[in-house]
């Protein structure tokens, strides 16, 4: 298997259980009164599947972007740019008088 695909599939996965972690953390602190709708409803699974999946998408996505930002090649020697300049001056510009 390609190391892109793999890391693609062990990030998502990451990120699903990240999500199931977030989604009990939002069950035991009770957050909007979210546990008792969820189990107080005849559909509360249903609910607590779509919580989970949703947020899983998300966090999986997060997950993967930051493990291939984190690939990038850090620079060895100095950056480039503009230097700074160590004291700045002001210059006469003549006015246009029309």
């Amino acid at each position: 298997m390609p190391k892109l695909i793999r890391l693609y599939i062990t990030q998502v996965a990451w990120g699903f259980v990240i999500s199931a972690i977030f989604v009990g953390v939002l069950l035991a602190l009770n957050v909007a009164n979210l546990r008792g709708l969820i189990f107080g409803s005849d559909v509360g699974l249903i609910a607590l599947a779509m919580i989970w999946f949703m947020n899983g998408i998300v966090f999986a996505g997060v997950q993967f972007a930051y493990a291939i930002m984190s690939l990038a090649e850090k620079p060895k020697g100095p950056g480039g740019g503009t230097p700074v300049v160590a004291k700045f001056e002001p210059i006469r510009v003549a006015a246009d008088k029309t």
